[in-house]
């Protein structure tokens, strides 16, 4: 931090610049390594910031103190400016802490800890919001790819937004009062007081905003931090650890223009109104990629083993991650993944082509740089059918490269080698480890959602399985879907908004099955709140019976094949991605109290894709006039 109070992360320009001259001096092979790691342009122009100028920071690590057998924290929510690459001027940020990302909590399994977080937040929001038209452009250059306003006016009641805040802890088993219910924000002077149990295997969770119609602003405005929970399961493995244990907090950012053209620092919130009658306004994706804060970063390694605690925080951007060698060609086997969002695997997982990680989604990958030494790699961010390190502006990736690392060429150390068993404890579920009698719940999300007030236009449905002979078919919100059994279930539409009532009431302790049916194109993680699940199947199904002006099916929905699990999602997770036609079941036991809410987290879509679910004890269950089913 200087004496403006800006925190400064990575080298000033003039050291960049010196960094490359250094290179002139140096033998040919070592100047052209030198070149490679001083720096290099964008492949579009228009984004001008220097790749790879700054180093990769790494968030502060604080521990709770303790008082007898409770650990205490407080947590200050504030404003505070940061330099997200060396050519911007600082940025304005809201954070906590005065960090972006804010400062990784660690903790141990059963500790329990109480924090306070504290608002001591200012307005504005430091974001400026504005929807262009992509009217009268080439598909290959939308304007999402670029920074500036395209001569669009901010939207106001961004600006005027109130610093209202409420903090959830993504991933945690906590009671419901407890996991940051977004009607309860708070406003500045004000704290909100948590309490986290923290019995659960150690695991990569993270906190962020969840301010009621607010996070898709607040979380791209800054507020966003891991959280680790550690275990003895966890301790007996000998993991890498210290400097060889790195947290990677990615996402997408954009960034408003100065009067010289250039990007300014900035928030720019720029989504693309779509091409209908009315137009709709899509989801946010960003042209820079940013890694703890900063603009493509570079990392210094040692030939060693490393562990990557990797969070994909973005507001709508799916990461397809790849390691990249000094040749651009990918590195066979680099990444190998031992834990999901909700603990460690049973067995390392390698990575088959690209890992794929939906916003709010983790992932802990061992890396092996001790055959790379003195190699300059690259984490890029692929697409399906795209060569790997390539450009696809069409599908919102001008840009590519996300972080480089620098491997050293010196001697490798330690002597680690990845254990054949992770977690003992950990069991791969089936169908047949759900308890018999467990409830199952229907979600649907329909093709051509456009999130306006028309209750057949919602983005999510709460379906209840019904006997075909007591419902129109076809008719508006009725599907009938086919599984691979054969067997035609009928499906009624039963809740969509927010505000509808809720029959998702489930006895504490009770296992139940959620499936998710996707029939829109884009991809939807769906998350859970306070639930530890497993996928139990994906499917890929048949969407032809679907009818766009009926809003239901004409024929059922089929079952074509089994679809495919990366290794991270065959472990406990609380995210799950669908995407085009599947199906997507999974299965966990609600072993807390209280009332929560399951979601889409692409923060553009969350508030038309959010629902409420309550769970009691099954004694007042009793009482409850549907029983809970």
């Amino acid at each position: 931090m200087d004496e403006t109070g800006v925190y400064r992360y990575g080298p000033t320009r003039r050291q960049t610049l010196a960094a490359a001259a250094l290179g002139l001096t140096l033998t040919a092979a070592g100047a052209q390594r030198a070149a490679a790691r001083a720096g290099e342009p964008p492949r579009e122009p228009a984004l001008v910031l220097t790749k790879f100028a700054d180093r990769l920071p790494i968030p502060p690590l604080i521990r709770p103190r303790l008082r007898g057998d409770l650990g205490e924290l407080t947590i200050r929510l504030r404003v505070a400016e940061h330099r997200l690459h060396s050519e911007l001027p600082p940025t304005r940020l809201w954070t906590y802490e005065g960090v972006f990302p804010g400062p990784t909590i660690e903790v141990e399994r059963g500790q329990r800890v109480r924090v306070t977080w504290a608002n001591q937040l200012a307005t504005p929001i430091p974001v400026a919001s504005v929807a262009v038209s992509d009217q009268g452009l080439p598909p290959d250059r939308p304007p999402a790819n670029f920074p500036g306003r395209d001569g669009v006016d901010p939207i106001g009641e961004v600006a005027a937004l109130p610093a209202w805040a409420a903090v959830h802890l993504h991933g945690a088993r906590t009671g419901g009062g407890n996991d940051g219910w977004a009607e309860n924000a708070v406003y500045p002077g004000d704290v909100q007081l948590s309490e986290y149990r923290n019995d659960q295997p150690s695991a990569t969770l993270w906190y962020h905003d969840h301010a009621m119609h607010l996070t898709r602003f607040t979380v791209f405005a800054g507020l966003v931090g891991m959280y680790l929970i550690r275990d003895k399961e966890e301790a007996a493995l000998r993991l890498p650890k210290g400097a060889q244990e790195i947290p990677l907090v990615l996402c997408d950012r954009n960034f408003d223009l100065g009067r010289d053209g250039k990007p300014d620092g900035r928030l720019l919130h720029k989504v693309i109104l779509e091409r209908e009658d009315p137009p709709t306004s899509g989801f946010f994706l960003g042209p820079y990629n940013l890694v703890n804060g900063v603009v493509w970063p570079y990392l210094n390694v040692e030939p060693r083993w490393y562990r990557f605690r990797i969070l994909n925080a973005s507001n709508a951007r799916t990461y397809r991650l790849m390691v990249l060698g000094q040749d651009g060609k990918p590195v066979p086997g680099a990444l190998k993944v031992i834990g999901s969002d909700s603990g460690l695997l049973g067995a390392p997982a390698p990575v088959e082509g690209a890992l794929t990680l939906s916003p709010a989604e983790r992932a802990d990958v061992l890396v092996d740089f001790t055959a790379l030494r003195g190699q300059t790699l690259k984490l890029v961010d692929t697409y399906p059918g795209i060569t790997p390190g390539l450009p696809n502006p069409r599908n919102g990736i001008p840009e590519p490269d996300i972080m480089q690392v620098r491997v050293a060429d010196a001697t490798p150390g330690g002597k680690f080698t990845p254990p054949a068993v992770l977690s003992p404890s950990f069991k791969r579920l089936t169908p047949g480890d759900v308890p018999a009698g467990h409830g199952h719940r229907w979600i649907v999300i329909p093709p051509s959602a456009t999130f306006t007030d028309q209750p057949n236009d919602l983005g999510m449905w709460e379906m209840a399985e019904v006997d075909p002979a007591t419902v129109t078919i076809p008719g508006a919100g009725i599907i009938q879907v086919e599984g691979p059994d054969g067997k035609v279930r009928t499906l009624k539409r039963v809740a969509g908004e927010y505000a509808d009532r809720s029959d998702f009431v489930v006895a504490r302790g009770g296992w139940e099955t959620w499936s998710f049916l996707t029939l829109a194109r884009q991809p939807h993680p769906m998350h859970l709140h306070m639930v530890r699940f497993q996928v139990l199947s994906r499917g890929v199904y048949d969407r032809s019976g679907w009818n766009e002006q009926i809003r239901g099916t004409t024929k059922p929905i089929t079952f074509l094949r089994e679809g495919t699990l990366e290794g991270h999602e065959q472990g406990w997770k609380d995210v799950i991605r669908t995407q085009g036609t599947e199906l997507v079941t999974v299965a966990g036991q609600f072993d807390q109290l209280g009332r929560y809410v399951y979601h889409c987290h692409i923060l553009e879509h969350e508030m038309h894709m959010m629902r409420p679910f309550v769970v009691m004890p099954p004694e007042v269950l009793k009482l409850h006039p549907h029983g809970g089913h």
